[in-house]
């Protein structure tokens, strides 16, 4: 061509290069293709029109998925849109490849796309070669799959941020795998850097600058468009005042994407290569499904761990600090909110002074796992610490509060809530508890020697239901060494237990531990949920099936683990009430005694000890109208251990012994406690009376 002469018209330059011409709209679902086109797709070469049909059975059917995602990603991009495909003939069978090139835009009014591109025959490339790993292929499409179902689950399950970040390092992208990767975020009007991988310490300094910066993450964040560097000179070319951020790392060639979730571009991430990458269509691809998802985990995350920091906050605000120790007693608390929603539930503890020098411990569940549970369990908070204040009883602070719960229930029909409470009033000097219960677990008692007995008390409905209940109180001892155990439901049932399996699993812990208070805190939640997550969130918070609220007391002795330790106390030392109209109370004290000897050498010893001790309140019921009060003792020295039990009633018969007939139905009582007892005998009271009988620790059944 000489100088000055005319340009030749665009289409015979592109004849002449063999590359055909294309129209798509898909709102009239029209494809029109010039002669070259038309003969790179098996037609004969003249202009014609075609229907998307008549095009896609020419087209390999998994390269026409790829167009359809390959133009929205471009139209998103703002880029062009490129791809390869396979052209088949009429008997199925691939006879060329040929690579298209079009520059897609999105009429939004008829919502549809419009494209206008080339079509240019390529050499399939021959595996192994460079061009061949960039070649579109089955094997690398379902590498690809299975890399994103990968990713995707890995991310869904990502608990927190740094979780996130985690996972994000750790992906291995299919052929094309970066080794440097960067999380931008945004604070006001400048860009940070939330977390990265494969740069050296102290490489996310210079990331904290103004959006406004020429520097690629600055500019993704901007306008919520991908950024992509295939070479060193083309990001210097690019962004020249920036580039010294980026040579120093040795990197070849760069992705920079938005994070957008809900439609706000909430920061960038960057895929760094040391190797360069063309970044087709297909790479791409992956990054911006990659990035979607990463976007999608940080917001859940974010979200999350706001959720989290709200509810602990309001919890901190709503239980008790426990303060300055109490002399002669020590207390440790632990709280541990369930793993759903936004962890607010309605567990508490409380430890309140009252103006008589002793102090009371509270806990409760406020039913449900929501903000209303939590903020009941608030008003109960209160409540029962203003009753307490002003002297009451532990019964008639519960019978308070439940009148108090029922009211808020009568102006809230819709929103019915019941709670369950234990109140203890601690006398710090006699060791003296007097409990009041409303549906709540009864309390355990570690004794000094590591004997756990569970302590049956009397108790009423939960708050709420009845606003006339009335809520007995149970009044016994903590010795010396001893250690009681009040909590909620959560820490029983955990795990798929129900009340006497979870109870069994706290009993072995609470025997067999040796460590302090604090310690022996710490164990009972691990037992539930793991090392440490009383103050860890992440993974094991699906184990958080309720929340748990815990208290321990122990009066300082040899064995509590209080730190202060004091002459041995009587090695175990049970006391239980058994009223008249409570004859089911018989197979309580039954129970007690069996835990009391839970290690008694002689299993005949202990049946004979139920037995007889069965006998003596029987007798109490059968023969009196009074109550019976139990007190068993062990005690050990140096002729080994006895056990005492004592049964004392207000009836002023003394007992004596029979011989009943053969017929008879009772009188057998005292016979069976002279065979079978090593020594017994009846002491008169000021009013009443008492039974005792004592057994020795031997490998025989009888008293010899």
């Amino acid at each position: 061509m000489r100088t000055g002469e005319p340009l030749p018209a665009v289409e015979d330059v592109l004849a002449a290069l063999g590359t055909g011409l294309w129209h798509w709209d898909t709102a009239t679902g029209l494809v029109t293709v010039d002669a070259v086109a038309a003969r790179l797709l098996g037609l004969p070469a003249a202009q014609v029109t075609l229907t998307e049909a008549q095009v896609r059975a020419r087209l390999h059917p998994v390269d026409w998925n790829e167009i359809t995602g390959v133009v929205r990603l471009a139209v998103a991009e703002g880029t062009l849109a490129e791809v390869r495909i396979r052209i088949m003939d009429d008997h199925k069978h691939v006879v060329r490849v040929v690579r298209s090139r079009s520059k897609p835009s999105f009429d939004s009014v008829r919502r549809a796309y419009v494209l206008t591109g080339t079509l240019q025959e390529v050499t399939d490339p021959m595996p192994g070669t460079p061009a061949g790993r960039r070649a579109v292929t089955g094997d690398w499409r379902r590498s690809r799959e299975a890399f994103l179902l990968d990713a995707g689950r890995a991310l869904a399950e990502a608990r927190s941020t740094q979780e996130v970040l985690r996972v994000a390092a750790n992906l291995s992208m299919p052929g094309f795998s970066p080794d440097g990767l960067a999380v931008f975020g945004v604070e006001g009007a400048h860009l940070t850097i939330i977390g990265h991988h494969g740069h050296e310490p102290g490489a996310d300094n210079p990331f904290y600058m103004p959006l406004d910066t020429d520097y690629p993450a600055a500019e993704v964040v901007r306008t919520g468009r991908a950024v992509y560097l295939s070479s060193p000179e083309q990001y210097k070319a690019r962004y020249p005042l920036t580039w010294p951020l980026a040579q120093r790392f040795g990197r070849q060639s760069w992705a920079f994407l938005p994070l957008t979730a809900s439609g706000r571009t909430m920061g960038a991430w960057l895929a760094a290569f040391a190797y360069p990458v063309a970044f087709t269509p297909d790479e791409r691809s992956v990054l911006t499904t990659v990035a979607r998802m990463l976007a999608q985990a940080l917001s859940r995350a974010g979200t999350a761990e706001s959720e989290r920091a709200l509810s602990e906050g309001l919890q901190r605000t709503m239980l008790p600090k426990l303060g300055a120790g109490i002399p002669g007693m020590s207390i440790a608390a632990r709280y541990v909110p369930t793993g759903g929603g936004l962890q607010v539930g309605g567990d508490w503890y409380d430890v309140i002074p009252l103006p008589n020098g002793r102090f009371a411990m509270v806990i409760g569940d406020v039913q449900g796992h929501d903000v209303r549970a939590a903020g009941l369990m608030g008003q109960l908070r209160i409540a029962l610490r203003a009753y307490s204040s002003e002297g009451h009883r532990p019964d008639a602070v519960l019978s308070r509060a439940s009148r108090f719960l029922h009211g808020i229930n009568e102006a809230d029909p819709a929103e019915l809530r019941f709670a369950t409470c234990l109140y203890v009033e601690v006398d710090p000097v006699s060791g003296v508890l007097e409990v009041a219960r409303a549906g709540h677990p009864d309390p355990v008692i570690r004794m000094a020697d590591g004997t756990v007995l569970a302590r049956p008390t009397a108790g009423g409905l939960p708050l709420g239901i009845d606003p006339d209940a009335d809520y007995p109180t149970t009044r016994f001892v903590l010795e010396s060494g001893e250690t009681v155990l009040i909590c909620t439901d959560g820490l029983i049932e955990t795990g798929g237990h129900d009340l006497e399996s979870g109870w069994q699993r706290l009993r072995a812990l609470l025997e067999g531990h040796k460590g302090t208070q604090e310690e022996l805190a710490d164990a009972l939640v691990q037992a539930v949920h793991g090392p440490s997550s009383h103050h860890t969130t992440g993974p094991l918070a699906d184990r958080r099936e309720d929340d748990i609220a815990m208290m321990l007391l122990s009066r300082e002795g040899e064995g509590c683990g209080c730190g202060a330790e004091s002459a041995p106390p009587p090695a175990r030392r049970t006391m239980l009430t058994v009223a008249q109209a409570e004859p089911e109370r018989v197979s309580v004290a039954r129970q007690q005694l069996r835990e009391l000897l839970h290690d008694w050498s002689s299993p005949d010893q202990v049946d004979s000890a139920v037995l007889l001790l069965s006998e003596v309140l029987t007798n109490v019921l059968v023969h009196t109208d009074t109550d019976a009060l139990l007190l068993a003792e062990v005690t050990g020295g140096d002729d080994g251990r006895r056990i005492r039990i004592e049964v004392t009633d207000a009836g002023d018969d003394l007992p004596h012994v029979r011989r009943p007939g053969e017929l008879a139905s009772s009188g057998r009582g005292l016979v069976l406690i002279e065979l079978l007892a090593h020594t017994w005998g009846v002491a008169p009271r000021g009013r009443g009376k008492s039974i005792w009988f004592e057994l020795y620790e031997t490998e025989e059944t009888g008293a010899g």
